[in-house]
């Protein structure tokens, strides 16, 4: 998050920092699995709870205190009524193996099971699990979000 954090900085205010930057995001990119470009915004309180095999598509729009696991997949669709990426609210927990798929809005307070596929829009304090991915209680996801600021 650093790199990603530096990119953002230093983006269109200083060319040779912004490059150096870029290079260190993608060599860490490569590194540890985690696909996620400096276009990607993202709020505070982001935390990524085990490395590898993260991709998110550089149109995603992520809140404050989101929770990430391995394997999670946040891709965009370019066609269908769900055209884009999706659009993350505060304090949500994407549970490990997710898939987030085309431009779908993730209400505040939302856990999203294991293995989940989430191809609609997410109310607020909803839990999410299955494939396709169902409201299984109202619940939210307190308990399970790390690194509040």
């Amino acid at each position: 998050m650093f790199w990603f954090r530096t990119v953002n900085l230093f983006y269109g205010k200083n060319k040779i920092l912004t490059l150096y930057a870029k290079m260190r995001l993608r060599h860490y990119s490569y590194k540890f699995g985690i696909q996620i470009p400096y276009a990607t915004q993202i709020g505070k309180g982001f935390y990524i709870g085990h490395f590898s095999c993260i991709v998110v598509s550089p149109e995603t729009v992520i809140g404050k205190n989101v929770n990430i696991s391995q394997g999670v997949t946040i891709g965009k669709t370019d066609s269908g009524n769900h055209k884009g990426a999706a659009i993350i609210s505060d304090e949500v927990y994407i549970g490990p193996g997710a898939k987030l798929v085309g431009r779908i809005v993730i209400g505040k307070n939302v856990a999203i099971g294991a293995n989940a596929v989430v191809t609609k829009d997410v109310p607020d304090n909803a839990v999410v699990a299955g494939v396709p991915a169902k409201i299984i209680s109202m619940n939210g996801a307190t308990d399970y979000i790390n690194n509040k600021v």
